[in-house]
């Protein structure tokens, strides 16, 4: 086993998923969708005695990327987004107020643009980049492979996330799924908000995208 996940916080006012994932032997690690609470993340991070080579965004919702530039700028790691979703990030502004009703921090420097096919790396630990549009513009899946996809808000348990924003595509969404996601085999599925589940699970009964009955074909 070359990944482990140290530490599932839920953070924010939106309750999102970050997660610290690494490699068990160098304990070096990786922090995906800081979406609040910079202390907390730091203090688990110190915790598991990990030492933190990047954060990543699965996507530029604020709710995802609210401790980004804290986490930069006290541990001087980069910050990860991909460059389709650069331009959400001008947006969160306006979503603070909407869903919030304050003025969020400004939004983090994007340090590297990440794109399909690009592997995030931390000791033994690889996290391929999957392109699952729909979501957002931007927004993907990492995937340790035989090991688990880290799903952000593209899929949940029994549940699929929202296009009703900008830059939203419903079927955009369901191909990301369906194409991307569901050929993968039967990982565990963990996902930018709620409970982990697993592919195969979803194949079946996520009453969005799943068959209703029997695994999942293209």
């Amino acid at each position: 086993m070359t990944m482990r996940v140290f530490e599932r916080l839920v953070v924010g006012a939106l309750q999102c998923n970050c997660y610290l994932v690494g490699d068990p032997v160098t304990l070096q690690g990786i922090v995906i969708d800081p979406g609040d609470d910079p202390d907390a993340i730091l203090a688990a991070a110190e915790r598991h005695g990990l030492s933190l080579v990047a954060a990543v965004a699965t996507h530029a919702h604020f709710d995802h990327i609210l401790a980004a530039d804290a986490i930069r700028q006290r541990t001087g790691i980069p910050f990860y987004l991909h460059a389709l979703d650069v331009p959400i990030l001008a947006l969160n502004q306006e979503a603070g107020r909407l869903f919030l009703g304050t003025d969020l921090p400004p939004s983090p420097e994007v340090d590297r643009t990440y794109a399909e096919g690009d592997e995030l790396v931390a000791g033994s630990m690889r996290l391929g980049v999957i392109h699952t549009p729909g979501h957002s513009p931007g927004s993907v899946s990492l995937v340790a492979p035989d090991e688990a996809v880290f799903s952000g808000d593209t899929l949940f348990y029994a549940s699929v996330g929202r296009t009703d924003l900008p830059g939203g595509d419903t079927a955009e969404e369901l191909a990301s799924i369906r194409e991307r996601l569901f050929p993968l085999g039967d990982l565990p599925v963990f996902p930018g908000h709620g409970p982990p589940t697993t592919i195969g699970q979803e194949q079946v009964s996520n009453p969005f995208v799943g068959s209703g009955g029997g695994l999942w074909t293209p």
